[in-house]
């Protein structure tokens, strides 16, 4: 399911950006060929006026002269000197080209009134027009008719250049766009693909823990439910004082459901965020002190040594919900005694650092692997896979570093030195 989700969302992610980055380059293409143009006709008109300056100020033109002018600007020249064609051109010029002037001054004469062919032409002041030109074949020219006085009379000019080399090279330019817009979208798509898998693998595993929780919930719940019905049908045939002991049996099994439970909605409330704290100023070695007071018995019975350690000078108030830091302490507490051996040692410290508190709960038990650390706070985890233990759910620890985080605070483990783990909390 996750992976043809991240499938889609790669897909969409992809196609929009795609669609956005092939927008911006059509317009960033479109602003540069446009400006590639208009200075291809502003260097068109340039040479133009160039080679003018020149005619008019010279009165023979040479061969050298017309064959620079076409190799440097690219130029196709027709001249005719007083309706004369220069002899020299047309040797050089094939029937394609000379096709192609005489549709350039056939434009010129019926778009722009410039009759170049027209003999006895008397010109004070030279004229010319310059236009584009587009062919039956569809070849386009910059084109240009030019009449230019002269003492003898004067001279009717033509002048092409074609755009074959400006279109390969915009054409060019747009397949080079093309194929950084495909490996970007590549690129893009690849990026996505590892970013939405990333982004989902929480969910997935959120998805994987649900799944998990319902099924360690059932199970746990089951248990004390198998037995107290058993009980209830065992209890049907049996004198009245075998009824009691399994009317005793069924009390401990309906507590037990009901403290199951009664973590369970702490862990819900946690996940919808409606778990407020009551936070007010409190007196936190006091509270220690209250919680070693109330597992020194225990502790003494289960043969084990329990201390309290207090730092020498006074630590004030801090803020905090101080129902819950107890619970949490309860719960770090209710462990190191469930796990630790007849006549281990328990330690219960507090101590500041700066402005934060440090409480810990150590034991000399049988510690906990590496591998294991960060899975003991997961729901329902417990080192006893087959749940031999039933004083604990595997939840505890999933409560307390709720409130912990609640509180903004930091909840680790670490191992005791000789042998056992040390839980701290930081406030």
């Amino acid at each position: 399911m996750f992976k043809k989700l991240q499938f889609k969302l790669t897909l969409v992610c992809t196609g929009i950006t795609g669609i956005i980055l092939i927008a911006m380059t059509c317009i960033c293409l479109y602003f540069s060929q446009s400006n590639q143009v208009k200075n291809s006709e502003a260097a068109f008109s340039n040479n133009l006026s160039s080679m003018l300056t020149h005619l008019e100020s010279q009165s023979t033109i040479s061969l050298q002269w017309i064959a620079k002018m076409e190799k440097n600007h690219q130029f196709l020249l027709s001249i005719y000197d007083n309706g004369q064609a220069l002899f020299y051109q047309e040797l050089r010029r094939s029937p394609k080209e000379r096709k192609v002037f005489a549709q350039a001054a056939a434009k010129a004469k019926d778009s722009y009134g410039l009759d170049l062919n027209a003999p006895g032409n008397s010109v004070l002041l030279s004229r010319h027009r310059e236009f584009k030109l587009k062919t039956p074949e569809g070849t386009e020219y910059y084109a240009s008719g030019i009449l230019l006085p002269k003492k003898s009379g004067h001279l009717s000019i033509i002048v092409l250049q074609s755009l074959d080399a400006q279109k390969k090279q915009l054409s060019a330019q747009r397949w080079q766009f093309a194929g950084a817009d495909a490996a970007a979208i590549l690129l893009l798509g690849i990026f996505f693909w590892f970013f939405m898998g990333k982004l989902l693998r929480p969910l997935e595993e959120n998805r994987q823990q649900q799944a998990s929780f319902i099924a360690s919930a059932s199970h746990e719940l089951r248990s004390p439910l198998a037995v107290i019905l058993s009980c209830l049908t065992a209890s049907q045939n049996v004198s009245p004082e075998e009824s009691r002991h399994f009317t005793e049996i069924i009390r401990t099994e309906g507590k037990r459901m009901s403290h199951l439970i009664d973590e369970m909605l702490q862990l819900a409330n946690a996940d919808s965020h409606s778990w407020n704290l009551h936070l007010a100023p409190a007196a936190i070695d006091t509270l220690v002190l209250t919680v070693y007071e109330k597992y020194e018995l225990l502790a003494r019975e289960k043969g084990l040594a329990l201390t309290v350690s207090l730092p020498d000078e006074e630590v004030p108030p801090i803020l905090c919900d101080e129902e819950r830091v107890s619970q949490i302490l309860s719960i770090l507490m209710d462990n190191a005694i469930s796990y630790t051996p007849s006549g281990g040692k328990i330690r219960l410290s507090l101590c500041r650092t700066g402005s934060k508190i440090h409480l810990s709960v150590a034991d000399n038990g049988p510690g906990i692997p590496n591998e294991e650390k960060k899975r003991i706070f997961q729901r329902f985890y417990r080192r006893d896979q087959a749940r031999t233990c039933k004083e604990h759910f595997g939840l505890g620890l999933s409560i307390a570093k709720e409130i912990v985080r609640l509180h903004k605070g930091k909840l680790f483990i670490t191992d005791t030195p000789g042998g056992g783990a040390t839980f701290t909390v930081i406030l």
